[in-house]
């Protein structure tokens, strides 16, 4: 299935690519625009990965972080039981 993507993908660096676009073509704004365009600007940080984990979607990943400590939790629970004898 892969293989049969990887032709259609745009080609790198293309200026038209999806990834570009200010907006969707619902006519709505695209955000991955807005976190490239502003995020020093926002958050005064280089690292654009930072700035979108950190600033703008900081409790989505705190929510994800919680959901993932509880299911290593758990398994060490389930797992670190030691039977009687």
């Amino acid at each position: 299935m892969l293989c049969s993507v990887i032709p259609h993908l745009p080609v790198r660096g293309d200026v038209d690519a999806p990834l570009h676009r200010k907006t969707s073509p619902a006519g709505s704004p695209v955000a991955g625009y807005y976190y490239v365009k502003n995020g020093y600007e926002d958050a005064h940080t280089l690292n654009a990965v930072t700035v979108v984990l950190g600033d703008y979607r900081g409790f989505d990943t705190l929510g994800e972080t919680i959901v993932v400590f509880t299911a290593g939790a758990a398994c060490l629970l389930i797992l670190g039981r030691r039977r009687k004898s």
